[in-house]
């Protein structure tokens, strides 16, 4: 009986690297899901509530056309089968009928900063949702954590994550940026400003001043706009537009081809800062440049996917019962390899 895999999706991000990955686990039978959610979270979904993230809303939509698009076996909610081993993008939520389970979260890019929702988060022991990404790998629920870098294996570290458990891998759709100037993208040597979905997410932007900032870097040369997926793009238009009247706006389309033909790219709290740093671009972010140049994916021609396909292969070899004596505190995977 071939084993089987569960891969939960959620951004399309998200999504295409889980394809990746399953495309180099050979031996296993591949199921796919967007993500879901269970009891209050699935309530407030269901409302409507949760429409910015990566459980409804475009995101859910954008995942479902992927994988119906790519002909892949949907399990929505993993219920069909007892699987083998499960990928995560985001241990934010870990649902309840994977914590039995071989468990691999693969990071999905950069992490936010520790601000005052992690503070709160920390001190009043708050679910991890509250400080988004900037709590990724603090759930301890995973038996292995692939990502993107040794500089990001140190951060998550000082966060408090077990060393033991931090496998560096690399992360699929950061880790060739290069190809991304094979393109047929008609212009060259523009600014580039990728937004991002900062408000929708329940925090702070002051869009305006961002925009103001962009306007003084861009200093009258061609500017375009790379919208996040996950914007309120009226919105996001409206305010463009009375900085930059002649701004070309893109709400879709391939942004590393976007980027690999920039000269200048201006993020806010994107991963997309990392290809414009893997080209040797001029880059601006909302984070401190020369941080991110240590945390930067490492650029291994692409085969960060293989590599977690191998740790998966490695990781169900191991008797779950050897691997998990008790769940509450799971053997350290890494030290076996």
């Amino acid at each position: 009986m071939s084993k089987k895999a569960l891969f939960i999706c959620g951004s399309l991000n998200q999504t295409t690297m889980m394809h990746k990955i399953a495309s180099q686990m050979v031996n296993f039978d591949h199921y796919f899901t967007p993500f879901y959610l269970e009891k209050g979270y699935e309530l407030l979904r269901r409302l409507g509530l949760l429409k910015h993230t990566i459980a409804g809303g475009r995101h859910r939509k954008a995942t479902l056309k992927y994988l119906r698009s790519n002909n892949l076996l949907i399990d929505n909610g993993g219920k069909k089968y007892d699987y083998d081993i499960v990928l995560t993008g985001t241990d934010l939520i870990v649902q309840s009928n994977i914590r039995n389970k071989r468990l691999v979260l693969v990071q999905e890019g950069i992490t936010e900063p520790e601000d005052l929702s992690y503070t709160l988060m920390k001190i009043l022991k708050l679910p991890r949702v509250v400080a988004n990404t900037a709590a990724t790998g603090l759930s301890d629920a995973y038996d292995l954590f692939c990502v993107a870098s040794h500089g990001y294996k140190e951060h998550f570290i000082k966060k408090g994550v077990r060393p033991e458990k931090i496998v560096v891998t690399g992360i699929p759709n950061f880790d060739n940026v290069k190809e991304s100037l094979n393109n047929n993208f008609p212009f060259h040597d523009y600014v580039l400003v990728a937004t991002s979905s900062i408000r929708e997410t329940g925090k702070f932007d002051d869009r305006i001043h961002f925009l103001e900032k962009a306007r003084e870097i861009a200093a009258g040369r061609q500017t375009f706009f790379k919208l996040h997926p996950n914007e309120e793009f009226s919105r996001a238009e409206r305010e463009i537009k009375s900085i930059f009247p002649e701004a070309v706006i893109f709400k879709d389309g391939n942004t590393n081809h976007l980027i690999g033909n920039c000269s200048v790219l201006i993020t806010q709290v994107s991963s997309v800062v990392y290809n414009g740093i893997a080209l040797g671009k001029e880059v601006y972010s909302y984070f401190n440049i020369d941080e991110l140049r240590k945390l930067a994916p490492i650029q291994n021609n692409g085969s960060s996917a293989a590599a977690i396909a191998q740790y998966c292969e490695k990781l169900v070899s191991i008797p779950l019962a050897e691997l998990r004596p008790t769940l509450a505190k799971p053997k350290l995977i890494p030290e076996r390899f």
